[in-house]
């Protein structure tokens, strides 16, 4: 690639930004421009004026190259150098208004403008997960860390609550809990993004600056590129989902400086029968450790697994699985080919897909963003004005008891919301009961309970025992051991319930399996609404004598953290008469032996 040239707006040029940006976009109309515009250094406090369009002093790049997979694909790339803190989204400029104008008519929806009310939707909005003011949101996107603020970009539709006209959403926080919107990021206004800037992710590089690559293309096989990783030999790499006939798979390109890439002769990684990998992440976890590993610091001799992830296009799941990376050879096997991407593991068991991690240096940790979308109907989008949520951001860590799977856990800055606390303790459910919480009424609840797990080795229990499968029956099931747990966002005569449960089932080989379901069906009576009942088997270790659940209830949205984090199910539901105070918590047991209740807390959880 030609070297590019640089066109610089300066102070002066500033109070004519509009025409500055667009006169350096002509300037180098085929071949991607920088733009500079200073501004001053943004105080916090500035985000709260709605007012506020600062670009801050940010130099932006766009790239595209060309490769070859069997046919042409065309990957558009944009790298995102910026120097400001925090503002990273540009104003809008001659072009991007043109381009609003004509997006707009070419999508013929209902659209909520700023300015115009909403429709009465309020008891499904959120209350403290991240969602935009209004239209659609999906994938999380180059999510990260940079001078003191927590940035976080996503796939938005500015002009409708349906997907389409794609470009980068931008908010920032000090938290990773209360964010303030600021204008678009990236917008489609070049010929290579035509068709929307879809998802990318964000590098930070050793000087701090951070690289944000995105993909803008018209195929549809070859996109995502990950965060990338810097190895002993000087050079970047980045990985890039594709599929090569029914085969997913990760290419990796090498770089020195993010303009010029190699394609790598070799695939990261591939699995027959697993279709598009879309979302491909790829980061190190410690073997000896909590702390989350910086993929922008070479790993050395440190004790490390890596993980690979990616997203499914053929049945919308995450999955992921740990194993080796050789350096040498530049790719990745699995540690157990039966648990390999497509095949086993899952970030999430519910309403959770496009998914992706970023190293977070403030404190040391890997953090897990990802994308839960409607249950209900278009039109019920359309009419709210609104689609889609984030799920609460999680840490991640290397499960050092197994070595086999994560553990997964709501940032720890959500406790900050708690507020009023009811605990119960040490309460038997017979079979066939059913306990209402008093005191623990409401629609934004973090709850955590923790069940003595049955002395299973006493019972008779015949081996031709059912298995437990959440999605016949759901929590309406009867088994020895189970269905119990709990029901939240429940009505006064349970017309509307939404269960959290676990069932235990005798295998024919002598051994229990345990199994978590979320049950959606019997959540809401309004017309339309997917009514899976989600859920997986959970291991559990021969030193564990609980089963244990955390909820997060936020109106629409119930996220599971099974046994510490060995397993998470998310769940979107739509109560029409379990709203707020008249949305009631329940402890139930649904099999014919007690179960043991060890603790019960329940938070009521603030607006963030």
């Amino acid at each position: 690639m030609a070297p590019v040239i640089i066109s610089f707006v300066s102070d002066m040029e500033r109070q004519n930004c509009r025409v500055a940006e667009n006169e350096a976009g002509k300037v180098l109309e085929d071949e991607g421009y920088y733009v500079q515009i200073p501004d001053k250094k943004a105080d916090y406090a500035e985000f709260e004026n709605p007012e506020f369009r600062s670009l801050g002093n940010c130099i932006r790049f766009r790239s595209i190259f060309l490769t070859a997979i069997c046919i042409a694909l065309i990957m558009c790339l944009s790298l995102l150098i910026c120097l400001s803190q925090p503002g990273l989204a540009p104003s809008k400029s001659v072009k991007d208004t043109a381009w609003s104008k004509q997006s707009a008519s070419k999508f013929l929806m209902p659209s909520i403008i700023k300015g115009e009310s909403l429709p009465s939707f309020a008891d499904e909005r959120t209350s403290f997960h991240f969602q935009p003011e209004r239209n659609w949101m999906n994938d999380p996107n180059g999510p990260m860390f940079y001078k003191g603020y927590y940035h976080f970009f996503y796939q938005y539709n500015p002009d409708a609550a349906v997907w389409g006209n794609i470009t980068w959403g931008h908010s920032v926080s000090t938290d990773l809990i209360h964010w303030h919107h600021l204008e678009l990021a990236l917008v489609p206004d070049q010929w290579y993004d035509v068709e929307g800037v879809w998802s990318g992710s964000a590098t930070i590089l050793p000087d701090g600056k951070p690289v944000i690559l995105y993909t803008g293309i018209g195929h549809t096989d070859f996109r995502d590129p990950t965060t990338a990783w810097l190895e002993s030999d000087g050079l970047w790499r980045i990985a890039i989902g594709a599929k090569e006939g029914t085969t997913g798979l990760a290419l990796v390109y090498k770089t020195s400086d993010f303009l010029n890439w190699t394609l790598q002769r070799s695939f990261l990684h591939q699995i027959a029968g697993t279709g598009m990998w879309e979302c491909v992440d790829f980061y190190p976890v410690s073997l000896t450790g909590t702390n989350g590993l910086d993929t922008s610091k070479v790993q050395g001799n440190q004790l490390v697994k890596h993980v690979l992830k990616a997203s499914l296009g053929s049945n919308k799941h995450d999955y992921y699985t740990i194993g080796t990376y050789s350096t040498d050879l530049k790719t990745f096997v699995a540690d157990d080919p039966t648990r390999d991407v497509g095949l086993g593991l899952r970030y999430d068991y519910g309403k959770f897909y496009a998914s992706k991690t970023f190293y977070d240096p403030a404190q040391e940790r890997r953090i897990l963003w990802g994308w839960a979308n409607e249950s209900d109907s278009q039109l019920d989008d359309i009419k709210k004005g609104w689609a889609s949520v984030q799920t609460i951001p999680r840490t991640l860590v290397l499960d050092h008891h197994t070595g086999s799977n994560l553990l997964q856990w709501p940032i720890s800055e959500l406790d900050s919301l708690r507020g009023d606390k009811v605990v119960k303790q040490d309460i038997l459910l017979d079979g066939g009961a059913m306990l209402k919480v008093d005191g623990a009424s409401g629609a934004q609840l973090d709850i955590e309970v923790t069940f003595k797990y049955p002395d299973v080795q006493t019972l008779d229990v015949p081996l031709e025992q059912k298995e437990c499968v959440c999605s016949q029956g759901g929590a309406a099931q009867r088994g020895v051991f189970g269905p119990f747990g709990l029901l939240v966002l429940a009505a006064d005569d349970l017309v509307e319930q939404t269960a959290v449960y676990f069932y235990l089932t005798l295998r024919p080989n002598g051994k229990w399996m345990t199994t978590v379901c979320s049950d959606q069906s019997r959540s809401s009576l309004a017309k339309g609404i997917d009514r899976t009942v989600y859920g997986t088997s959970i291991n559990i270790a021969p030193t564990e004598n609980f089963l244990s659940l955390r909820l997060i209830v936020d109106h629409s949205i119930v996220e599971t953290f099974v046994q510490q984090g060995i397993a998470c199910i998310t769940s979107r539901v739509y109560p029409t008469l379990a709203v707020e105070r008249d949305a009631h918590v329940l402890l139930f047991n649904n099999g014919s032996e007690s179960i043991a209740m060890h603790t019960l807390e329940i938070w009521q959880m603030s607006n963030a």
